[in-house]
């Protein structure tokens, strides 16, 4: 007696990375689900009306269950955008240090150490997730987990970035 198989597509995972990162190779084989790849200069996409249309469709083609934004902790474009800003000039690059700039002055308030690239990448990460889950707010896609990681080369280790409590955009004291 010959049993039917029920073929479903292996659930994939969807990662944000910055193409200047190498990070694909690491992901491959430290993760062994179905991994997918949307990348952009420092995890700069834009969530128009175009791109979170295609990020739906990469969702239900590939069954994706999970979308992690994910940086290195000495990413090229964060360290020019907190530095001298060689890629500046770079099409659609200035929105993207104006934020990274930004981020760096809300993690002055809260964090002791003003230069912490952890924080800064932390907050940054914190707003692209809340970027992508206000475009992909309905029913169907709510099931989906989407987090941050922040890779660290020294100890060759994904770490989750600060949760968004702790990373808010204002701070004020009574």
């Amino acid at each position: 007696m010959s049993k039917a198989f029920d073929l479903k597509p292996m659930p994939g995972h969807l990662y944000f990375l910055c193409p200047t990162d190498y990070l694909e190779p690491i992901i491959n084989a430290r993760f062994k689900h179905k991994n997918y790849y949307y990348s952009s200069l420092g995890n700069s996409v834009m969530f128009d009306k175009d791109t979170t249309n295609q990020i739906e469709i990469l969702i239900t083609k590939y069954t994706i269950r999970e979308i992690s934004f994910v940086l290195s902790i000495n990413n090229v474009m964060i360290l020019d955008a907190l530095g001298g800003q060689s890629f500046s000039r770079t099409k659609g690059l200035n929105r993207f240090y104006d934020e990274v700039i930004r981020q760096k002055e809300r993690s002055n308030v809260s964090w002791q150490d003003s230069n912490n690239k952890f924080a800064i990448l932390s907050y940054y990460l914190n707003k692209k997730i809340r970027e992508l889950q206000l475009e992909l707010n309905t029913l169907i896609f709510n099931q989906i987990r989407i987090n941050g990681k922040i890779y660290d080369s020294q100890g060759n280790v994904f770490k989750e970035i600060c949760p968004d409590l702790i990373c808010k955009e204002y701070f004020s004291l009574n």
